[in-house]
């Protein structure tokens, strides 16, 4: 069942999206060589329930303990934070961040560049962004979820990358996971008919190689197969008569997003 949102719900909404929107902004100079992905989950919970009142809603999800997921050059996702993972020069890294307020859960991701990177990993992160943008730019009223799938998959395929199919974006309000599931790859006009008052993530993982992956021995982490980078980007949106809304937009790209 999808669980439509009101005006009245997406007013508590926003607060929420722009908050998680500026934990990953104030991550930007933190992310730097030498410092432990353990360190900067710890900084994020501190943020979070300090600064925001409000609540790392991924800790306890699935026993997770951390306030985010820090997902380093081969990992796809759910990354888990440690002390022994040190940033060095030339890491990607995406964190990806949960936060619940007003009874509302916002879910967002970035990646960012440790110190000198390579070209082939500043132009996989730079794709990664873009087909994120695809995807939202098919986000209006009468369009389905396969045309937001089609334009994340042909973007990525069209710069000899690939899609990530054993995960996707999802319906998100009062839970972290609602209705409808969000692939981020799919036919023009199939599936789901998009309608006023849906809230739900895009967050396309695209490798640099194959789009084969790999469960680490925690059974959690997820890497490529072939070892070889992976980025992603992620945004919760909202859905209203006016069209699409980033609620978790960062003021780093409102000058450079174009609906």
């Amino acid at each position: 069942m999808i669980h439509l949102k009101s005006e009245e719900d997406l007013v508590q909404y926003r607060k929420v999206g722009k908050i998680a929107a500026e934990i990953l902004t104030r991550c930007i100079p933190e992310v730097r060589a030498g410092v432990s992905t353990f360190e900067i989950a710890k900084l994020v919970e501190k943020w979070i329930v300090e600064d925001y009142d409000a609540i790392p809603s991924s800790i306890g999800q699935y026993d997770f303990k951390f306030a985010l997921n820090s997902s380093v050059n081969n990992v796809i996702c759910h990354g888990v934070p440690s002390k022994d993972e040190i940033l060095k020069d030339g890491d990607i890294i995406n964190l990806d961040v949960t936060v619940k307020k007003f009874g509302f859960i916002a879910d967002t991701s970035r990646m960012y560049l440790v110190g000198n990177c390579s070209e082939e990993a500043i132009n996989l992160c730079k794709v990664t962004q873009e087909c994120l943008y695809k995807g939202i730019e098919q986000v209006r009223v009468g369009n389905t979820l396969g045309d937001v799938g089609f334009h994340i998959h042909r973007h990525a395929t069209r710069n000899n990358y690939s899609i990530v199919k054993e995960f996707c974006g999802h319906g998100i309000g009062k839970k972290m996971h609602e209705e409808p599931q969000v692939l981020h790859y799919g036919k023009k006009r199939k599936g789901l008919k998009l309608k006023p008052g849906m809230t739900f993530t895009i967050e396309p993982m695209v490798n640099q190689g194959a789009a084969a992956i790999k469960e680490m021995s925690d059974g959690w982490t997820i890497v490529t197969k072939d070892g070889k980078l992976s980025a992603q980007y992620e945004h919760t949106l909202a859905l209203t008569e006016k069209g699409v809304e980033i609620l978790t937009l960062r003021d780093e790209e409102k000058t450079n997003y174009q609906k």
